[in-house]
């Protein structure tokens, strides 16, 4: 059998990049739709602020899903693309269309703090593997994430 491999990285190397980069991106992907419900559906005296926060959130996690599904592409593997497979893989639930405000912002600081546990996760097996592209990547995502955590929690109190 041919060993396999793709940028300096064996067959099994290359599967535990991609598949921590998969979780990453089902979760995302699933964070990505709760953030376009929730400026589409967000009522009250924080209206403003929070309906021009979810479309800056979700504008900024459109490219971080692209970037990494094109990190995925880079292995010569493919990343999952349907909805159906993200709602298997993500730790991230969907959410419905009537919550109030308060409880948008809570699930959001969930959900980052999901978002970071898979990041960490996935930079942790990048760096053990020295796939040192893919953790730059998630080091500025890790940044941004936690950087937009802390401001949305001094928000919300």
């Amino acid at each position: 059998m041919k060993n396999y491999r793709k940028l300096g990285y064996g067959e099994d190397e290359t599967k535990a990049i991609v598949e921590s980069l998969n979780s990453l991106l089902a979760n995302y992907h699933v964070h990505y739709q709760k953030l376009r419900n929730f400026h589409w559906n967000v009522e009250g005296h924080t209206f403003f602020e929070l309906h021009e926060f979810f479309e800056q959130e979700y504008d900024q996690v459109k490219v971080q899903i692209d970037e990494i599904a094109e990190r995925i592409r880079v292995f010569g593997k493919k990343p999952y693309s349907t909805l159906k497979k993200y709602l298997e893989v993500a730790e991230i639930e969907e959410s419905e269309n009537d919550l109030s405000a308060d409880k948008m912002m809570t699930e959001t600081l969930n959900d980052f703090e999901t978002i970071l546990s898979f990041l960490i996760d996935a930079h942790e097996k990048a760096a053990e593997l020295g796939d040192v592209a893919t953790e730059d990547l998630l080091t500025e995502y890790i940044k941004r994430t936690e950087k937009v955590h802390w401001m949305l929690s001094a928000f919300s109190k």
